[in-house]
């Protein structure tokens, strides 16, 4: 007999135990066209690990909203960036919040890194039936910091739709904007004078507006960044110290600096 009793700890494992995992749905022609939200980046600055996105959603060639937020603070030390279907991935980040939680209050310590990025993974490989139909894709970025080495240093990890995860060397980027957005940033990583790991909060900050800026002249799905007309990204850094958001007012200044 299978043993089914949920693994000390482990949330998605008592979902299970429980019969709860996510409904699975078959394609349609008859579907309305999915909600997309792109574009997301990470990269690493001289105090930790800058992610950001900008606010747009599309319906097909339809922008549905301007004001969607992509980057979520999971806990006190993580950070996951959303590309692909919203109400997928919002799941996903609700499950995670749930899931870590729940394994810190259950075990008294907090998921390690690596569970952490497992835990994700697993969430993709769980929709994979849905993500073979062309339905929920999400290709997720994620950022915690890791306390195996001292000081913590922040982490970045890409995974695509399938759940394999990747450490990032530097950076990441995904979503309809990425290829534009990964070639300046490798870019001043070779050349670039500051680079990107000896930047600034202010440089940091100005340097991500700028990338969804540019990518927005060559990739419509981008909503781009409009100081004029108050429009900025979702801007958030995990530092040792644990998570700071970048708010519009700042991230004003740090563009006209």
């Amino acid at each position: 007999m299978i043993d089914t009793a949920p693994i000390a700890g482990d949330f998605l494992s008592l979902l299970a135990a429980r019969h709860l995992s996510p409904i699975r749905a078959d394609s349609s022609p008859a579907a309305p066209v999915q909600t997309q939200a792109t574009t997301v980046f990470a990269f690493e600055y001289s105090e930790g690990v800058l992610m950001a996105g900008d606010r747009r959603a599309t319906a097909g060639n339809l922008i549905v909203t301007d004001r969607v937020d992509k980057v979520i603070e999971i806990d006190a030390t993580s950070l996951l960036a959303i590309a692909g279907v919203p109400a997928t991935a919002f799941e996903m980040a609700r499950v995670l919040q749930t899931s870590f939680e729940y394994y810190r209050r259950s075990q008294l310590q907090p998921l390690s890194l690596p569970a952490k990025v497992r835990a994700l993974a697993r969430l993709l490989r769980d929709n994979l039936p849905m993500t073979m139909q062309g339905v929920g894709i999400v290709m997720p970025l994620f950022a915690g910091l890791n306390h195996a080495v001292k000081p913590a240093k922040a982490q970045i990890y890409f995974y695509d739709p399938l759940g394999a995860q990747f450490q990032a060397v530097g950076y990441a980027a995904s979503g309809s904007g990425s290829g534009t957005i990964r070639s300046i940033l490798s870019f001043q990583e070779r050349y670039g004078k500051p680079k990107p790991q000896a930047m600034s909060l202010g440089e940091a900050v100005q340097f991500a507006l700028r990338l969804l800026m540019v990518a927005s002249e060559f990739d419509s799905a981008t909503g781009g960044v409009s100081p004029e007309a108050r429009t900025f990204a979702t801007i958030k850094v995990l530092r040792e110290d644990g998570v700071r958001t970048v708010d519009t007012e700042q991230q004003g200044q740090f563009l006209r600096a």
